[in-house]
C-alpha cells in the first residue's frame, strides 16, 4: 500500500510545482496521499471492478475539466483523431462545442456538413444525446457519444432561444472534409468564405485571392473575408492570414503565466488585397481564430468588421503530449489584439452592427410599367405595342411564374460597403 502512495503521489507531482499558489508542500502530499486512499478503495470495493487506467484517465480528465472548458485529456484515439482534424478531414457531425451549464453548447456547425443540412444553429444546447440528459457528463463523454460509425443516426435534444420546448433533431454521421476555403466573385468584389483554419488555409486564401484578382482583373473593387459560423482552428494559420492583409504591425500577442508565456506575432510586408477595401462578416459563431483575425484587422483599421458580436473565446490551448500516445489540451495563455484588448468572453464587436436575414427579391414580371398601360402615349415620334399586350398579362400567367431569390443580408449590405467605398475613392 505505501508504495502504491509513493508511486501515485511521484507521478501526480510531474503536475505539481514546488511552490502552489499559498497551498503548502504538506498539504499537496496528504491531499495526494488521500487520492491513492480513494484509488486503492474504489479498486478493492467498487460493485464492479474497474480498469485501473480507465480510473486514472477519469481523475486526469476531472483535474483538467475542473479547470475551464476548453481544458481536457485526450485519449490516444482521441489524440489521433484531433491531429486528423487539424488536416481538414474527420468523421463526425461537423459541430465546434463547448460547455455551459452542465450541457453542451454549439459554438458553430460547419458548412457543408450534417449538423449544418440538418438546421443546427451557433448557441443551441444540446441537452440530450439518443435519448440520455447530457447534464453530469464531461465535454470530451458528451463528444464521445456524438462520435460513431459512419452513416449511423444519432438524435440529438436541442434547446433553442426563442423556442419554448426543446426539440429533436436527427442527424447522420458522415466524413467530414472541410474545404477550409471558399471563394467567388460577386461582380467586381471578390468574396473569400473561411470555414475553418486548418493547415490548408493559408495556402487557400492566397489561392482565391490570386485566382479572383485574374478573374476581376482592374475591376477588382475590393474583398469579403466572410468568417460567421468559423469556430477557429490552428493559431498559425490565423496569424498567416491576417498577415496575407497587413503590410507591418502586430497581427497578436499572447501572455501567459510568468514571464515566459508571453509572445508577440507581427505582420511581414506585403498585402494581397494591395490596399483594396475589405470587410470582415463576423457573427456569435465566429471564434477563436476568426477573432484574432477580424481584431487585427479592426486595430489595424485595415479592414471594417461588419455582422454580430462574435463567440468570445481569447485563449489559448497547447497540445502537451503524454505517455502512452495520449495527450492533454491545456488552456495556457490569453491572446490580444494589436491595441492590447483580450476578447475572452467579451468578443469582437463590429464597427456596422448588422444583424442576419434574408431579403427576397421577386422578378420584375409581374410589374407593369407605363407603357403597360391601356391607352398609354406613345414615344415622341415612335409607335408603341406595348398596350397591345397589356391586356394579356395576367392571361399568361405571369403572377404564378414569378421568380424569388433569397439574398443573405449580411452579406448584401458588406458588398454595398464595398463599392460605395470603391466610388467614393474614386470621385476623391
Amino acid at each position: 500500500m505505501s508504495r502504491f502512495l509513493l508511486w501515485t503521489a511521484a507521478v501526480f507531482l510531474f503536475f505539481v510545482p514546488a511552490q502552489t499558489g499559498g497551498t503548502t508542500d504538506a498539504e499537496t502530499y496528504r491531499q495526494l496521499n488521500m487520492f491513492g486512499d480513494v484509488f486503492e478503495r474504489v479498486r478493492a470495493q467498487y460493485v464492479e471492478e474497474v480498469e485501473d487506467s480507465a480510473l486514472i484517465e477519469a481523475a486526469i480528465q476531472g483535474m483538467l475539466s475542473s479547470l475551464d472548458p476548453h481544458s481536457t485529456f485526450l485519449s490516444a484515439d482521441a489524440y489521433g483523431e484531433m491531429q486528423v482534424n487539424t488536416k481538414g478531414e474527420f468523421g463526425g457531425l461537423g459541430i465546434e462545442v463547448t460547455m455551459e451549464g452542465g450541457v453542451v453548447k454549439v459554438v458553430s456547425p460547419i458548412d457543408d456538413t450534417p449538423a449544418h443540412r440538418a438546421g443546427i444553429q451557433p448557441g443551441d444546447l444540446i441537452i440530450g444525446i439518443d435519448g440520455e440528459q447530457v447534464f453530469g457528463l464531461t465535454l470530451g463523454e458528451a463528444v464521445d457519444r456524438m462520435r460513431g460509425p459512419v452513416h449511423s443516426e444519432i438524435i440529438v435534444t436541442v434547446k433553442r432561444d426563442g423556442i419554448e420546448q426543446p426539440f429533436d433533431v436527427s442527424i447522420i454521421r458522415d466524413i467530414i472534409r472541410i474545404k477550409s476555403v471558399k471563394a467567388r466573385a460577386e461582380e467586381n468584389v471578390a468574396v473569400i468564405r473561411i470555414t475553418s483554419f486548418n493547415e490548408q488555409t493559408d495556402g487557400g486564401v492566397e489561392r482565391a485571392m490570386r485566382d479572383l484578382s485574374l478573374e476581376i482583373g482592374q475591376d477588382l473593387q475590393g474583398v469579403v473575408i466572410d468568417l460567421r459560423n468559423n469556430p477557429g482552428g490552428l493559431l498559425d494559420q490565423a496569424i498567416s492570414v491576417s498577415d496575407a492583409f497587413l503590410d507591418k504591425g502586430e497581427i497578436v500577442s499572447t501572455r501567459g503565466r510568468g514571464s515566459r508565456g508571453g509572445q508577440r506575432f507581427n505582420a511581414r510586408s506585403g498585402d494581397i488585397a494591395q490596399g483594396l477595401p475589405i470587410v470582415v462578416l463576423i457573427n456569435g459563431g465566429s471564434a477563436s481564430a476568426s477573432e484574432i483575425v477580424a481584431g487585427a484587422l479592426q486595430d489595424h483599421k485595415r479592414a471594417i468588421i461588419l455582422g454580430t458580436r462574435s463567440f468570445g473565446k481569447g485563449s489559448v490551448q497547447t497540445i502537451i503530449p503524454l505517455p502512452g500516445e495520449a495527450a492533454m489540451r491545456l488552456t495556457t495563455a490569453r491572446y490580444y489584439t494589436p491595441s492590447g484588448r483580450s476578447i475572452q468572453a467579451t468578443g469582437i464587436e463590429p464597427d456596422i452592427f448588422v444583424e442576419a436575414g434574408t431579403i427576397e427579391i421577386a422578378s420584375d414580371l409581374d410589374r407593369r410599367r407605363e407603357g403597360d398601360l391601356r391607352g398609354s402615349l406613345d414615344s415622341e415620334g415612335g409607335d408603341s405595342e406595348a398596350n397591345n399586350g397589356s391586356e394579356n398579362i395576367d392571361d399568361q400567367g405571369l403572377d404564378a411564374e414569378r421568380e424569388k431569390t433569397l439574398l443573405d443580408y449580411q452579406l448584401q449590405r458588406a458588398l454595398d460597403l464595398i463599392r460605395g467605398l470603391s466610388l467614393f475613392e474614386d470621385r476623391v
